[in-house]
Formats: structure tokens, C-alpha cells, sequence
């Protein structure tokens, strides 16, 4: 599967060297050359902010405070991260992930913006409404209701499947994102590389039948402080960078998870949805086409959920997007390295103020 399984809440971040990429004028290749067919743009590489502007992280720091928001007929479980009155940030996780994936890097970002992370309906503690069909469609609508209902233009930040539902949001309604940040978004990746999952059964588990039940079965077996050992192999650049009390937050997390009757249907149904709306749906690169707020796509070049490959051309597709690749990240960049992220999220808001009226209209 795609996205975060129950990944820890926070990481204290290492400061890492991004990799700088060399801008070309659109439509050429190196030394302007023609563009050949298929060939994309290299993107232009992402700004930092000075690292002395940011608060100190506190590793030990537990999630932030939850609670249920009804907005635009819409309820969600969010965590709230206090910030300036004004301005504010809406992040949103990845497949099996939560709203606790965004600790450290709202911790980071909060003397910039009152932070609000979601879980979207079925996972985290955000309970499905009855009829929801757990498509990548029914997600973004979720929460493009829900933003609609609050009003307000947003710094939207996804990752993996959170990456592509943000990505739809601000290609349809461009009004409500004054910013989209994208890191390792689940653009279409239909590898078969057995390193993508935390454990094999996951690609059992999608299969109708006996085969897939007796994989339910054997996954739902797994203890919580296993599974959540698994994940941090397969999502984290540097497993062994995982702190002692993150793996134990995890686990508690898996464990009142199981709990939850509507959370495996959840999880199942929305990795169906993902990888079908890849051979049927719409195109997320003619939806990325569309994209008119200023963007960043951040992507770990160990990232072994969704092909570090697509990262330039993901960023090309984007109308002036900004990449930032990191050596040695892997699939959760917002928690492996959420110190240089913060910089690379900060330069690309203050950039966009600065192209912007006070009432956030384009100057």
C-alpha cells in the first residue's frame, strides 16, 4: 500500500543538505536544447528559510489536542496547533496515517500559522459517514467541503495519498489554497516492488475470496508493536533514527485502532480506490496542470513507497512548482526531516505573501 501505516507521531528532525536542482527554461533540454518527447523540465529548486526564525523542536513533544470539527457538512477529527490569528495551515496524511504525522512540522511552522491537521473520514479517530465509498474522489470532496465551510484560504499541505487529495482540492477550487505543499504525493506508481509494503499479506489482503481473508486474518494476528516496527522500515530513509517512545506511541496507535469497526474497510477500500483511480480515473497530471497556487514538492530520495523518479516530473507538471529532494529521506519527509521541510514551507509562504495583497488576492 501507498502512505503511512500508523507512523510514529514525530521524529526530532537532522539537518540535512537538499539536493539543489538546476532550473532550464521551459521546453528545453540541457544547454536549451529541444525538449525531447517524453523528456520533462527539471524543476526549479525550492528557496530555504533561515533556520535561526523557527522555535526550538521538542522531540519528546506528544500529539497535539484532538477534537471533532463540523464544517461544510462535514465532521472531522483534527489536531489543532495554536498560531497567529490570520494565517493558517491544513495538513493531511497518507493512506493508513493520521493527523498525528504532522507534530513536529506544525510545531515548527506554528509562529506562522494556527495549524489544523485532519483525519480524513475512516482513519485517525475521524468516523466514515454512512455511504462514504472511500474513493480518492469522496476524500477530496470531503475535505474541500470541509475547507469551504470555513471560509478562509488555507497553506495546504499533503503527503503520499493526502498529497494527491490536496493536489485535487487546489486544482478545483483554487480560491480556498493560498499555498500547496505536496511531499512524496501519490502520483500514479504501479511498480511491482515487494519493498513498497510493510508486510507482503497487504497486496493479499485487497484480493475478494478466501486469499484475501486468511491475509485479514494473519495481519490482524501481527502485534501492534510489530506492525508498527514494519512501518517504520518501509516509510523512514533511516529506520534506526526512530526514538524508543515514537514506537511506542505507534503501537498504542495500531492498538486503538483495531478497535475501530470501520478502520480496516477503511483502509482496504481506500487503497482499492487509490490504485484504480490510477488505470480509470482522472489524470492527476492534467489535474496537476491546473494547479494555480504557488507549490512545493518535497520528495526523500529513498522513498520506497512512490518512486523517487517522479518527483522532477511531478514538480515540471505543476505551473512553478518548487522541488526539494533530501538524501537519505525516505517516504515521510515531514517527520524524517521536518526541520529542513519547515524552511523549505516557510520560504514558499513568504514568497507567496509577497505576490499577494493583505486580503490575499494575486498582486
Amino acid at each position: 500500500m501507498l502512505g503511512v501505516m500508523a507512523v510514529p507521531a514525530s521524529l526530532r528532525p537532522r539537518v540535512l543538505r537538499p539536493q539543489l536542482l538546476r532550473s532550464r527554461a521551459p521546453g528545453t533540454g540541457p544547454a536549451g536544447a529541444a525538449r525531447t518527447p517524453g523528456q520533462h523540465d527539471a524543476a526549479v529548486v525550492a528557496a530555504l528559510a533561515d533556520p535561526a526564525t523557527f522555535p526550538p523542536l521538542d522531540p519528546s513533544r506528544r500529539p497535539w489536542p484532538g477534537r471533532e470539527v463540523a464544517s461544510g457538512g462535514v465532521t472531522l477529527h483534527v489536531r489543532e496547533t495554536p498560531g497567529p490569528d490570520g494565517c493558517r495551515a491544513v495538513y493531511v496524511h497518507g493512506l493508513g496515517g493520521s493527523a498525528t504525522n504532522w507534530t513536529d512540522l506544525a510545531a515548527l511552522l506554528s509562529t506562522r500559522a494556527t495549524g489544523t491537521a485532519v483525519d480524513l473520514p475512516g482513519f485517525g479517530r475521524s468516523r466514515p459517514p454512512a455511504g462514504f465509498d472511500f474513493t480518492p474522489a469522496a476524500h477530496a470532496d470531503a475535505l474541500l467541503c470541509f475547507l469551504a465551510g470555513r471560509n478562509e484560504p488555507v497553506h495546504l499541505l499533503g503527503n503520499s495519498f493526502g498529497g494527491a487529495v490536496a493536489l485535487s482540492v487546489a486544482a478545483r477550487r483554487p480560491e480556498l489554497v493560498r499555498t500547496l505543499t505536496l511531499v512524496s504525493p501519490a502520483m500514479p506508481d504501479l511498480r511491482p516492488d515487494p519493498r513498497r509494503m510493510a508486510d507482503a499479506r497487504l497486496a493479499l489482503a485487497l484480493i475478494p475470496g478466501r486469499i484475501g481473508e486468511r491475509a485479514r486474518a494473519g495481519l490482524a494476528a501481527v502485534p501492534p508493536r510489530v506492525r508498527a516496527e514494519q512501518v517504520v522500515r518501509v516509510c523512514f530513509g533511516d529506520p534506526t533514527r526512530v526514538p524508543e517512545h515514537r514506537l511506542v506511541e505507534a503501537a498504542e496507535d495500531i492498538a486503538y485502532r483495531s478497535g475501530l469497526a470501520w478502520a480496516q474497510e477503511a483502509g482496504e477500500r481506500t487503497a482499492r480506490g487509490l490504485v484504480a483511480s490510477w488505470w480509470w480515473g482522472a489524470s492527476p497530471w492534467a489535474t496537476a496542470a491546473r494547479v494555480q497556487a504557488p507549490t512545493l514538492v518535497v520528495w526523500g530520495e529513498r522513498d520506497r513507497m512512490v518512486s523517487p523518479r517522479l518527483a522532477t516530473r511531478t514538480a515540471a507538471a505543476i505551473p512553478g512548482a518548487r522541488l526539494l529532494m533530501l538524501p537519505g529521506v525516505g517516504h515521510v519527509a515531514q517527520i524524517e526531516a521536518a526541520d529542513t521541510v519547515a524552511r523549505a514551507v516557510a520560504a514558499l509562504w513568504a514568497g507567496a505573501a509577497g505576490a499577494t495583497g493583505e486580503d490575499g488576492s494575486r498582486a
